[in-house]
């Protein structure tokens, strides 16, 4: 027999008991074990309260997803986490269109596109490619301050947060601003899936309809991805006609998408020394200090230059902080 079962007479005895109203027995035996069904039910519950208790103390530590107030907010970065937000940026680059030399071409291209952009026109995606620290990055920063007033709005998108960007063209369709969604250093692996999601929302119709976004990418590579020595082995050639290959069409169809190409390339030494001066000028004023130019300068703009192995506007602009800091301090160690 079972442990904790009665025996048939006992329960026989309980029952007739019952039967006759007797009192004082023990109704212990009566008291069938709960069911396994009830068993998970409680259990089940137990566990969804828990569940409900942990979502309310991680949803007090999530950030607050308000809304950003655009008309405070000139830029932000947009964080896929969450899903999906927009943070304003607390500082924003003050560079000045007249702090970018030796681009005068391309500030003009992309000025022009950008004003008609913002004045409500037809215009282009633009892609900025080219040397590093030539100045991709700022100049789009000196229209944000030249436009920004004009109703222009700056937001940041990381290459890993692209596959968002549709969805983050349709949340700002209906704001009274003009966005320009702007995407440094962009490049792909061969293998990146990001690639076609860039692609597909650049041909697709969400942008079409969101007249008040464009895209303003900056890059070291003119097609955005690895080009190697076999996919040119495809091209072939047909009629007296070269026909590029399939791997070579796909790596240059990103960039096709978009309408504006601009290209930046390292400074001539002349240039860079002109884009040193310049920055040697500008911060000994705001600073105070005084530094001359002299072929002692201009001899260490050269080996700075040199050290770092490109002449750029960030070398130039890298240098003259150096050298007005170091003026500041023999000042302030002189006193």
């Amino acid at each position: 027999m079972s442990p904790g079962l009665a025996a048939p007479g006992a329960v026989y005895r309980q029952c007739a008991a019952l039967r006759a109203g007797r009192r004082g027995y023990n109704a212990a035996p009566f008291s069938f074990p709960r069911s396994r069904t009830e068993d998970v039910k409680d259990g089940l519950q137990e566990l969804v309260a828990s569940g409900l208790a942990l979502v309310r103390r991680v949803s007090d530590l999530l950030p607050a997803a308000g809304r950003v107030d655009w008309s405070q907010t000139r830029a932000a970065a947009w964080r896929r986490e969450f899903g999906g937000r927009f943070v304003p940026l607390a500082h924003v680059d003050d560079i000045e269109l007249d702090d970018l030399l030796s681009i005068d071409r391309q500030k003009e291209q992309l000025e022009t596109n950008t004003a008609q952009f913002v004045a409500g026109h037809p215009a282009n995606n633009a892609l900025l490619w080219g040397a590093r620290g030539t100045g991709k990055s700022s100049l789009i920063h000196a229209l944000l301050n030249r436009y920004a007033d004009r109703g222009m709005r700056l937001v940041e998108v990381d290459k890993r947060a692209l596959a968002g960007v549709s969805d983050i063209a349709t949340s700002l369709r209906e704001e009274p601003f003009r966005f320009v969604i702007v995407c440094d250093d962009l490049s792909f692996e061969a293998d990146d899936p990001s690639f076609k999601e860039l692609k597909s929302a650049l041909e697709g119709s969400v942008f079409a309809r969101s007249e008040n976004v464009v895209i303003y990418a900056t890059s070291n590579r003119r097609h955005l991805i690895p080009e190697y020595m076999s996919d040119n082995l495809e091209t072939g050639h047909r009629g007296g006609e070269i026909h590029e290959g399939e791997a070579v069409e796909e790596k240059i169809s990103l960039s096709d998408r978009f309408g504006l190409w601009l290209s930046f390339y390292p400074f001539r030494q002349d240039e860079y020394l002109d884009v040193v001066r310049h920055w040697l000028e500008r911060l000994a004023e705001r600073h105070g200090a005084s530094c001359p130019w002299t072929e002692e300068v201009r001899k260490a703009a050269l080996q700075w230059a040199l050290a770092r192995g490109v002449r750029s506007g960030r070398t130039a602009q890298y240098f003259a902080r150096h050298w007005v800091g170091k003026a500041l301090l023999e000042r302030v160690e002189t006193a």
